[in-house]
């Protein structure tokens, strides 16, 4: 991706040298809490929340401040270019709406952190809280792209940016507000469905970013959509739960499969129409 020497956006708050962002009632260790996310996304739940029960009651932890590694600098660099090219694509998408687009902040962090949704560690990956509209993401995310999930490149690493933002998009049209008011209502597997639609449309979007993202300044390089795509290959419920206990149990869906999640972001890069995007609708997925 050509990114250096580009605008970076303001709307970045750098966390990392601040000893997990004020979090409070963080008790699980690494692999504790590896183990409360994976059994989160294996049941449909929302990882945040089951982090916030198990640390009910706990007492707080103390929390010094840690030295920002250098290395992350650059990759720290690239995500607030990555950013202001979301500021831009959905400026000029939202006034051809005719509506004013509000840029959400994007809060780097290192460990843990305390978000307007609760207590978060960076072993829950990236993740967009609507209730202070902020983007949360711990630099390390990038480096287990490659290692973990096999799909490397700063493209890889924009789609997950331009996924977060999407969460951002469908919080100012309302869509995720109607989603979640909804879920007392349904059963646990309709609410899933539901979810995986949000998603889905998340990567559309993305993918609405980077058609108009290039057309605008030339952004791409060769295999960067490849990147993207494998990206979205990677992270899909199916292979991840291939991973994490065998087999695959679709009632439990939360993201979409790999197929899905290529397809509906290959799909916003080709047609770059965000008209085309209503995962709710679409007859199949």
């Amino acid at each position: 991706m050509q990114w250096k020497g580009r605008r970076e956006s303001d709307n970045v708050e750098d966390m990392r040298g601040s000893g997990g962002g004020g979090r409070r009632g963080i008790a699980l260790g690494g692999i504790g809490t590896i183990v409360v996310v994976v059994i989160g996304l294996l049941l449909g739940k929302n990882p945040i929340e089951l982090l916030q029960a198990v640390n009910q009651g706990q007492p707080a932890q103390e929390q010094t401040a840690q030295p920002v590694n250098p290395a992350d600098d650059e990759a720290a660099n690239f995500v607030k270019v990555v950013l202001a090219d979301n500021e831009d694509v959905w400026h000029k998408i939202f006034e051809q709406q005719g509506m004013q687009y509000q840029e959400p902040k994007l809060v780097l962090f290192r460990n843990a952190v305390e978000s307007g949704c609760g207590s978060a560690e960076s072993s829950m990956g990236p993740f967009y809280c609507s209730a202070d509209q902020k983007m949360y993401i711990d630099l390390s995310f990038y480096d287990e792209l490659k290692s973990r999930f096999n799909a490397p490149g700063d493209f890889a690493m924009a789609y997950v940016v331009a996924h977060e933002n999407g969460h951002h998009i469908q919080n100012l049209l309302g869509i995720s507000d109607k989603v979640h008011n909804m879920r007392e209502r349904l059963s646990e597997e309709e609410y899933n469905k539901l979810s995986v639609k949000l998603e889905l449309q998340a990567d559309f979007l993305a993918g609405v970013w980077a058609h108009h993202a290039q057309q605008m300044k030339n952004i791409l390089d060769a295999g960067d959509i490849e990147e993207a795509l494998n990206a979205a290959n990677a992270i899909g419920d199916d292979k991840l739960q291939k991973q994490a206990q065998g087999y695959v149990v679709p009632d439990a869906f939360t993201h979409g499969t790999s197929a899905q999640r290529m397809r509906w972001f290959k799909k916003g890069f080709e047609t770059g129409d965000i008209n085309q995007g209503d995962t709710f609708a679409a007859e199949s997925l």
